[in-house]
């Protein structure tokens, strides 16, 4: 019979690819982890994976097989995890992602009031992009993540906990700058930058605009942060959300913020899980605590 030991070693292979590495991730020897595989396709009476001296493929048997044994895999950490229904509230360990566009802004604002609150809590925080935290919790590599929408997560749920709007970011001297609010159509399009592909921050901000991914700035970049001082420096604007506000344009004399007039919210702040995830009452005290410390910050300083 196949053990759920060797479930875990196969799965862990699958990511990497690499006997050393996936042996090394499952804190077993090489040679035993080599076994431990060979065994489960003995018992199988096929192939899962092949091969060679520089590669580890997968066998279109080994694909089902492994689709299946991810299945199995979650099962057994929300078997695990049902005890966690019975302790004191955000006392468990608890694996986070954030995507790089919230993380900055976000932690800090409500990490104080979380550990004073829950003081039990261990938190594990993971900065990726949203298509790989996607990845991450249908996967169950990690427990729940904080992404914005509209994102593509179809087989999981979302709870939202706030919603922002963009604001445009020039240079303090620029005419536009003095401007209540501005349109998109005002904007110089040639002029503006984003982040690079990939950042989900870059197709809200075109979507709220009504533009497709071409005429922008071939200026770009993979962190708010540089953008803003690009910015400063009179190279173009940019769009930056409420959230960011605070850290990156408001104490910086060069910088001027001007509300984008376009409808909004222009994202949504969600955490997502699996549909069986067995600590949702954890997430809904999440919610609560962040959309306090949000509200209570942000809305302070607006």
């Amino acid at each position: 019979m196949i053990s759920f030991k060797q479930i875990n070693y196969a799965l862990a292979l699958e990511r990497t690819l690499h006997f050393r590495k996936a042996a090394e991730a499952c804190s077993i020897s090489q040679s035993a982890f080599s076994m431990a595989l060979s065994e489960m396709e003995k018992q199988l009476g096929f192939q899962v994976f092949e091969r060679n001296n520089k590669n580890v493929l997968i066998t279109p048997l080994g694909h089902r097989m492994l689709e299946q044994a991810r299945v199995i895999q979650l099962q057994m950490d929300d078997l695990n995890h049902l005890s966690d229904i019975h302790k004191k509230p955000l006392s468990s360990p608890m694996s986070i992602g954030i995507i790089p566009t919230i993380s900055p802004y976000l932690l800090p604002i409500v990490l104080p009031s979380l550990q004073t609150c829950y003081p039990d809590l261990e938190l594990g925080v993971h900065e990726e992009q949203s298509h790989v935290l996607v990845d991450q919790v249908k996967r169950g590599d990690i427990d729940v993540a904080v992404l914005a929408l509209p994102f593509d997560i179809e087989g999981l749920l979302a709870f939202k906990f706030w919603q922002e709007n963009f604001y445009w970011v020039t240079y303090a001297g620029d005419e536009l700058a003095k401007k209540s609010e501005i349109n998109a159509s005002e904007i110089d399009i040639s002029a503006l930058m984003l982040l690079n592909e990939g950042h989900c921050l870059k197709d809200h901000a075109l979507a709220v605009c009504k533009l497709s991914g071409s005429p922008v700035h071939s200026l770009s970049a993979t962190s708010l942060t540089t953008l803003v001082q690009l910015v400063a420096g009179k190279m173009g604007s940019t769009l930056v959300p409420e959230m960011a506000l605070a850290q990156l344009v408001d104490l910086n004399p060069a910088l001027a913020r001007v509300p984008l007039a376009e409808a909004g919210p222009h994202r949504e702040i969600v955490f997502i899980v699996r549909p069986n995830y067995p600590a949702v009452k954890n997430i809904e005290l999440l919610i609560n605590l962040f959309g306090k410390e949000l509200s209570r910050q942000l809305k302070r300083k607006s």
